[in-house]
């Protein structure tokens, strides 16, 4: 190891940049990211587990290839 001394006030690059919270669109902080907060992180959490983000899928009976009466 090299005994060099840390360099105080060096310029760190982040390693995400902010962004908007999906949830509120205040930046987002770097322990709950992309959130800004743990709360709009849990209300994302609560709309998964409600089912509010599943994709809608539609049955078209008009595809071949599945027969029910078989």
């Amino acid at each position: 190891m090299t005994d060099e001394p840390i360099k105080v006030g060096a310029k760190v690059e982040p390693l995400r940049k902010t962004r908007p919270c999906p949830e509120c669109a205040r930046p987002s902080a770097r322990e709950h990211y992309p959130f800004c907060s743990d709360r709009c992180r849990n209300v994302d959490l609560s709309r998964w587990l409600k089912g509010s983000y599943a994709i809608p899928v539609s049955d078209d009976e008009s595809k071949p290839g599945v027969q029910d009466d078989e």
